[in-house]
Order: C-alpha cells, then sequence, then structure tokens
C-alpha cells in the first residue's frame, strides 16, 4: 500500500509541479536578511564614494553590477541624465517601481565615528541615499524573486534616480514619460525613527541668479565700476522685506556662492543660489516670480546686468491612504531593531554632540502610530512622481534618535551598522508591500481610485522646470 506522501506527490510530479513551497512572504524576508553582509559592502561602498548630483558613476555602476547579477534587464542613461537608468524583471502587469537614489551632499565629509572628522573627501551622505538606493534594490530584488518563484505575471521596476539633493532627476524621468505605465511606486528615506504616516513635502523652485557689473579699482576709480555683488545684496534686501508679504507657510532661502575675488577689485560678477518653498506648488510660482522681479529692481538700482537659471522644481507629495496603511501594516508587523551594547556607546556619544545625555535608543525598535496628514518641511523630486503614478513611502531609524538630516552626526551612523540595520527595515518593510499589492489587486485598483480623485480630472502634469535639459552641472 501507497504511502499518504506517495499519493499526494506522484500526481504532482505527473502533473510537472514544482514539488517544494511556493516562496512565501517569511521566505522572501528571510532570503533579504541573509544578504545582510552583501548589502551592507554596497551600501558603505556607495558611502565611501560619496558622489555629488549628476556625478555619481561609481555609484549607480555599483547598484547597477548588483542589480544585472540578479537578471535585472538595464537600460542606462535614460531622460538624458548619464547615471540615470531603469532596471526591470519581469512582463506585464501589474507594473511596480521602487525609487532608489544615491548621491551625497557637499561640505558633509565625515568618518564613520563618533565624534566630528572629515574623511578627507568633498561631501558625505548627510541624508543617507547610500543606504536608501541599497534598501531598494534589496527589494527589487527579492520580489523578482517572489515573482519568479510563484510564476506571477508582474513587473518589478527599480529606478536609478539621482541628484535628489537640489537636481531633481526624477522631474526629467517623469517629464520623459518614464513612470507612465506604472501602476504604484515605492519608496523610503532614512531617518532617525520608523514611521510610515502619509507623507508630505514642499514644493519648491530653485534658480541661479546671475548679475554681471563692471571691474575697476575700488579705491581708485570706484565711480567707474559698477558692482555686481551690489546687485546680488540688493536683491536679497529686497527679498528678505518680502518674506513679510507671502503666506506664512513660505519658505525662501539663498546662498551667496560667488561674491567676487578680492576687496579692491569691484565684482564684475556675483551669484545668488535661491530656493522658494510652499506647500502648493501655485503659491511656490508666485513667489518665485516675484523673487525674479526683486533681482530685476536690484539690476537696474545697481546698473548692472542679470539673468537667471531655473536649477530645479518639484511638486508638493500627493498622498495616496489605500497605499499608505498597507505599507504601515507591514512595518509594523517587520518592527525596528535593538542596539548593541556596542551601538548603544556609540549613540551615546553622538547624542552627547548634540547637546543630549544620551541617546534613546528605543526609538529605533519602535514604529511610530499611523498619522493620517504630515507636516511638510522639506522638498524631494519624489513628490512629482506621486502626480504621475499613485506613491507610498516610509521611513526607518537609520540614524541615531534626535539626529538632523544633512548633519555630520547622519554621516557617521550612515556608514555605521546602526544604518545598515535601519536600511534592511526599510527593505523587508517595501518587499513585504509589493507581495500584498501583487497578491491583493484590490489594493491596486483602490489606490488608483484614490489617486486620480486627489489629483483631480482635469489634472495635467506640468514641470515647474519648464522644458530645460537636465541640471548637469548645478553641482559645479
Amino acid at each position: 500500500m501507497k504511502s499518504l506522501k506517495q499519493i499526494i506527490v506522484l500526481p504532482l510530479l505527473l502533473c510537472g509541479f514544482i514539488l517544494t513551497a511556493q516562496k512565501s512572504k517569511a521566505d522572501i524576508i528571510k532570503g533579504i536578511d541573509k544578504g545582510y553582509d552583501k548589502y551592507a559592502s554596497v551600501a558603505k561602498q556607495i558611502w565611501d564614494y560619496a558622489e555629488m548630483g549628476y556625478q555619481e558613476y561609481k555609484s549607480s555602476a555599483t547598484l547597477i553590477d548588483l542589480l544585472s547579477e540578479e537578471k535585472f534587464s538595464i537600460q542606462k542613461n535614460v531622460a538624458d541624465i548619464p547615471t540615470a537608468f531603469v532596471a526591470e524583471y519581469g512582463s506585464g502587469g501589474p507594473v511596480i517601481a521602487i525609487l532608489g537614489e544615491f548621491d551625497a551632499l557637499p561640505g558633509l565629509s565625515q568618518k564613520a565615528q563618533a565624534s566630528k572628522e572629515s574623511a578627507g573627501g568633498i561631501g558625505g551622505h548627510a541624508c543617507g541615499h547610500h543606504l536608501f538606493g541599497t534598501a531598494s534594490s534589496a527589494a527589487a530584488i527579492a520580489v523578482k524573486n517572489y515573482i519568479k518563484a510563484n510564476k506571477i505575471e508582474a513587473t518589478i521596476r527599480f529606478y536609478g534616480t539621482p541628484a535628489e539633493e537640489g537636481g531633481g532627476a526624477k522631474v526629467y524621468m517623469a517629464r520623459a514619460g518614464l513612470f507612465d505605465d506604472v501602476d504604484a511606486v515605492i519608496h523610503w528615506h532614512p531617518g532617525a525613527s520608523n514611521d510610515a504616516s502619509e507623507g508630505a513635502a514642499l514644493a519648491n523652485i530653485s534658480a541661479k541668479f546671475r548679475f554681471s557689473g563692471i571691474s575697476s579699482h575700488a579705491a581708485a576709480a570706484p565711480e567707474k565700476g559698477r558692482s555686481a555683488l551690489d546687485g546680488v545684496e540688493a536683491m536679497n534686501y529686497m527679498v528678505n522685506m518680502m518674506r513679510e508679504h507671502v503666506p506664512q507657510e513660505t519658505r525662501i532661502h539663498y546662498v551667496i556662492t560667488d561674491g567676487g575675488k578680492a576687496p579692491n577689485v569691484i565684482p564684475d560678477f556675483a551669484e545668488v543660489y535661491y530656493y522658494s518653498r510652499h506647500n502648493r506648488r501655485d503659491v511656490v510660482r508666485d513667489v518665485f516670480n516675484r523673487i525674479v522681479l526683486a533681482a530685476e529692481g536690484a539690476a537696474k538700482g545697481t546698473e548692472t546686468e542679470m539673468s537667471y537659471e531655473i536649477v530645479n522644481g518639484v511638486h508638493e507629495m500627493l498622498p495616496n491612504t489605500t497605499l499608505q496603511k498597507v505599507m504601515y501594516e507591514n512595518l509594523k508587523a517587520i518592527g525596528g531593531f535593538e542596539y548593541t551594547p556596542s551601538e548603544k556607546t556609540f549613540a551615546d556619544q553622538i547624542a552627547q554632540s548634540m547637546g543630549m545625555s544620551e541617546a534613546d535608543v528605543a526609538t529605533a525598535l519602535e514604529v511610530q502610530p499611523y498619522k493620517s496628514a504630515g507636516r511638510a518641511f522639506g522638498s524631494t523630486d519624489v513628490g512629482d512622481v506621486s502626480f504621475v503614478a499613485p506613491t507610498v513611502g516610509l521611513r526607518t531609524a537609520t540614524w541615531v534618535p534626535g539626529t538632523p538630516a544633512h548633519s555630520w552626526q547622519a554621516v557617521a551612523a550612515g556608514g555605521t551598522s546602526i544604518g545598515f540595520k535601519g536600511m534592511m527595515v526599510a527593505a523587508r518593510t517595501m518587499a513585504s508591500t509589493i507581495i500584498d499589492l501583487l497578491d491583493q489587486p484590490e489594493y491596486l485598483r483602490d489606490a488608483q481610485n484614490e489617486f486620480e480623485k486627489r489629483r483631480g480630472a482635469d489634472f495635467k502634469y506640468v514641470p515647474l522646470l519648464g522644458d530645460r535639459p537636465p541640471a548637469l552641472d548645478y553641482r559645479n
């Protein structure tokens, strides 16, 4: 008499079915965890490169190599951006996109230690994009394995998106139609806590204003000169007065990038770099136009000439509650991570550098309660993507709790196991969320309905940066 096992297995063999169990969500998460050493190594390599926006050739190539090894097809140089790429696996729908960033910030070189010391480079990953791109790659690979094991008709895409820090690559990629057939977009960002609430971001237009004057000896012949720096300073003065007369949520900031070279030479060239932000893109357009008027007035008053170049322009974030709640439930199920004693010692030292007695490391283990509406402080080119396809994101605790972004403390933690562990939380959560979207298509249907309702029936995507080509030299 045949055993029960024989009775079950023989028909499966005859039908050509796979004898091993199909991959489950739990299997996929275990697979991500097994890749910890590899993904930590990739993230550390990109952390070491610390390449600026649109100059991330080695960082981009590192992620391309990682995804190529996993049999993703690669399309390079998309949207006329040398470091932008799309990696794809699968066929048919639904199409799920995962965003991956990898640019660093200038002036923030830092060693992976708890005291401030430059690593000798020109910049550092003070926003954790080395973790961002790596975790997103890990999630894409995990979903690829799930699609393959379960023979699912679907497409997973990884979008390698450079220059988030002011370069706006995703805007050009959205303008080029690269997200037009996408059903859902997944992203994340490093942070100081674990949170999958509805995100928010400010719309932003940035531009460089350039003044040209006449050089002359500042003491011997000042009457013959016309100072380009005077033009910049007059503009700044008028814009600062304007702050009283804009909506209170508005943010305007600037830095003089070129103010001359010597005090006794009247500068014939000067440049100031402006950001204008608000949580509505129409208000940003109005504020920016008023900044331009101030620049024009400054040029007239100082008898100089002015030109400006829009460097970047991004939409505010369009939330999607349907997708957000799916992601939140997955983050809550996965949870954060515990600090080891050595990590706690490091964290306390980082906390003390910021005026705290010790680090509240329990925050890295907790998941923040869900909030239906977030307050925006910064800007991101993910905003444009969110107006082209339903988009959802999260943050995980890759920095010592209490650490602000764009700080040397963020760079330091991002180069340690604290950053790598937080990165893996993000990878697990994104992969788990996508698996739910593939297994329960009603989520994608409801998300699309919500997306169309929030955008409005007559919405047409128009980039705030116009038709200018990618600002590949904006960091020069």
